[in-house]
C-alpha cells in the first residue's frame, strides 16, 4: 500500500496535467434501452471516448425498456436517455419537462417479418404480431407503419409483448406470432430460418425520432455546458460511424454478439444511410405521433410539435463550422 502511495505521489508531481484533466471530467449518467443497431451512437460516443475527448465521465446505463427508461430521467436517476419521440411526447404531454437536444435516429427503417406463407400486408389482417413490450419504441413502431399500409392494428390485428429481438424471432418460429417488428441484422437471420422479409418500413419514409438525445429542460437551464458536449459527443460519434465502416461493424457484431458478415453490412448500410450528419431534432418526428394520436386524443392535434425539441444546441454546432470541419467541407 505504501509504495502504491508513493508511485501515486510521483504520479501527480510529475503529471500535474493529468491530475487536472481528471478533476475537469464532468460526471454525468445516461440511459438507453434495445440492443439494436439503432443505439449505435451511443456504443460509439462510449467506446470509442467521445464523451471522455468532450470532457466529460459518462455512466453509461442498459435499460431494458424505453417505458422505464423514461422513469429513470424523471427521477432524477439519470441526466439524460436515449428515446424516441413517444418517450418524450407521453411524458410532456402528462406534465414533464423532456426536451429533445438532438436526433440519432430521425425515421423508421425497421421490417415487418412475417410467416413464408404470408405474402402481402393483407394477409396480417387476423394475424398476431410481436412486439418487445407494449408501449415500447418497437410496438409504436409497428402499429404506425401497419396504419400507413392501411392495416388497423387494433381492430384488424392482435399484438403482443414478446420481448427483445431474440425472442421476437423464437415467438415466430412457434407461431405464437405470425409477424413481428426486426431490425438488420436479424432480418437475414429470419430469412434463412424461412421467414419473410415483407415490408421495409424504411421505404416509406416515415418522420419519427427511433433513437434521439432527452432531457429535461431543468438539466438543459442548469447544465447546459454538459448537454452541449453530450450533443457534441454524439455528433462526432455520428461523423464516426460514417467514415469508419469496418470499425463500426465491428463494434455493431461485438454489442449484438453476432459475427455473419453478411448480416453486419446490411446492418451498416440500412442504419449508415438513416443516420444523420448534423442531428437537428426536427418537428416533424414529433408531429408523426401526434397525428396518429390525435383522434383518440384531443390535446395531441393542438400542441406545438416544436415544444417538444430545443435545436439550438445542435444550431450552435452547425453555426460554428465544427460539423463542417467534421466533413472537410
Amino acid at each position: 500500500m505504501c509504495r502504491l502511495l508513493l508511485l501515486f505521489s510521483v504520479l501527480i508531481g510529475l503529471c500535474p496535467s493529468f491530475v487536472k484533466s481528471i478533476a475537469a471530467q464532468e460526471r454525468f449518467r445516461i440511459a438507453w434501452a434495445g440492443m439494436t443497431p439503432s443505439n449505435t451512437p451511443i456504443w460509439v460516443a462510449e467506446q470509442k471516448g467521445f464523451f471522455k475527448r468532450n470532457g466529460l465521465q459518462a455512466e453509461v446505463i442498459a435499460i431494458s425498456a424505453s417505458t422505464i427508461v423514461i422513469q429513470a430521467l424523471l427521477t432524477g436517476e439519470v441526466d439524460l436517455i436515449i428515446a424516441p419521440s413517444a418517450t418524450l411526447v407521453t411524458s410532456r404531454m402528462a406534465g414533464a419537462d423532456t426536451i429533445m437536444v438532438s436526433t440519432n435516429l430521425p425515421l423508421f427503417i425497421d421490417h415487418i417479418v412475417s410467416l413464408g406463407d404470408i405474402r402481402t400486408v393483407e394477409q396480417l389482417k387476423g394475424k398476431t404480431g410481436g412486439v418487445n413490450r407494449l408501449g415500447t419504441t418497437s410496438d409504436m413502431t409497428l402499429r404506425l407503419a401497419l396504419r400507413r399500409l392501411g392495416i388497423d392494428p387494433e381492430k384488424d390485428t392482435k399484438i403482443i409483448a414478446t420481448g427483445e429481438n431474440p425472442q421476437r424471432l423464437a415467438a415466430l418460429s412457434r407461431n405464437i406470432t405470425q409477424f413481428t417488428l426486426l431490425g438488420e441484422p436479424l432480418v437475414r437471420e429470419a430469412e434463412k430460418m424461412g421467414f419473410r422479409d415483407l415490408v421495409d418500413i424504411g421505404t416509406l419514409k416515415i418522420p419519427y425520432h427511433v433513437n434521439a438525445v432527452v432531457t429535461r429542460e431543468k438539466t438543459l437551464k442548469e447544465r447546459r455546458s454538459l448537454v452541449a458536449r453530450v450533443v457534441r459527443a454524439f455528433t462526432e460519434a455520428l461523423h464516426y460511424i460514417k467514415t469508419h465502416k469496418e470499425d463500426t461493424k465491428a463494434l455493431i457484431g461485438k454489442n449484438l454478439k453476432t459475427n455473419d458478415p453478411e448480416g453486419l453490412e446490411r446492418a451498416y448500410q440500412a442504419y449508415n444511410a438513416a443516420f444523420p450528419e448534423i442531428p437537428y431534432p426536427s418537428p416533424e418526428g414529433i408531429r408523426t405521433l401526434l397525428d396518429d394520436m390525435a383522434p383518440k386524443t384531443p390535446k395531441a392535434a393542438t400542441v406545438d410539435p416544436k415544444s417538444f425539441v430545443d435545436t439550438s444546441l445542435v444550431q450552435e454546432l452547425e453555426s460554428s463550422g465544427f460539423i463542417k470541419q467534421l466533413y472537410k467541407r
